[in-house]
């Protein structure tokens, strides 16, 4: 098994809009198609945002979700991870609120109070389909993602009691300790899922010596009760995934956290990126974790006890 990579796919998310590429799944058919796809390429797990079918505007809510967590789970085997954020702008029980309501077998959780900038993004656009979009990207420059630890406890003390586990997203060195933190206090039990995050302005960058940089920080704060994965921003998607696979890791993938196939191309699906880091983990001479063997891994509690 330790010879087995996880997968992940992110498949939407909600920092991309509708005008930054036609390929970004929006309706609930989409989202459920996308995923089902990035499955079948060889996606163990699914993370999984919502939007409004009309505008793409990202939706917390957990009526938003209904349409296609069912299609997913009838479809597919795959793991099922629910976002806790959502979107950095509303208050943390709106963004458990889905994961609380469908008691998936992953949710993720962000570690930390951050700077999330996209505002950079504005420049890449002359014309916008929407008006929430530039407005969403203006305001990265002055609010920022809150999580402190009271929002942080009251998602892990809210989710433990629907045995759904967490992929912990770290953005810094500063999220491990604090991640730590609630650990020694029993808040969360091993084995840790812990995804390090690299590359989005605010957090720590897509360097290899950063990569490293966490990875050392996890080995030293966690021994061998975690397991690590990777997600690169941007156009640092597959370089960081074949950092980390080179070293051992897991790594996420998908719509969510990059746009692209390669230097100014676009990936046309969440399956082609899947392709992509597929073929880079089988170079190495790794193989893909199943859905199943993923649940082995991560000690999760089964998809027949989730409430979708």
């Amino acid at each position: 098994m330790s010879r087995k990579v996880i997968i992940t796919c992110a498949v939407t998310g909600a920092i991309h809009t509708p005008t930054m590429s036609p390929h970004l799944p929006i309706t609930p058919q989409e989202i459920a198609d996308s995923a089902v796809a990035a499955a079948e390429a060889g996606a163990a797990i699914i993370h999984l945002h919502a939007r409004n079918p009309e505008t793409g505007q990202p939706d917390q809510t957990p009526a938003a979700f209904a349409g296609f967590l069912p299609i997913i789970k009838q479809r597919s085997s795959a793991v099922i991870n629910l976002t806790t954020g959502g979107s950095p702008w509303l208050p943390v029980a709106e963004r458990v609120g889905p994961a609380a309501v469908y008691k998936p077998e992953v949710a993720s959780m962000n570690l930390g109070t951050m700077n999330l900038g996209l505002f950079p993004m504005l420049g890449r656009q002359k014309e916008w389909k929407f008006p929430w979009e530039p407005e969403m990207l203006e305001n990265s420059r002055k609010l920022f993602f809150k999580n402190t630890f009271e929002d942080i406890e009251y998602a892990l003390t809210t989710l433990a009691e629907c045995g759904t586990r967490f992929e912990f997203e770290c953005y810094d060195t500063a999220h491990l300790y604090t991640l730590k933190h609630f650990l020694d206090r029993g808040l969360v039990k091993p084995p840790l899922f812990i995804q390090t995050v690299f590359g989005l302005l605010g957090g720590i960058g897509a360097h290899a010596d950063d990569v490293y940089h966490m990875k050392r920080t996890a080995d030293r704060l966690f021994g061998d009760s975690y397991t690590w994965s990777v997600l690169g921003a941007g156009r640092n998607q597959m370089p960081v995934a074949a950092i980390a696979a080179a070293m051992g890791g897991n790594v996420r993938v998908g719509l969510e956290d990059s746009l692209w196939a390669g230097p100014g191309c676009l990936a046309e699906t969440n399956a082609e990126q899947v392709r992509m880091v597929r073929k880079i983990i089988e170079g190495l001479g790794l193989e893909i974790a199943t859905p199943d063997e993923a649940r082995e891994m991560l000690a999760l509690k089964g998809g027949d006890k989730v409430d979708f």
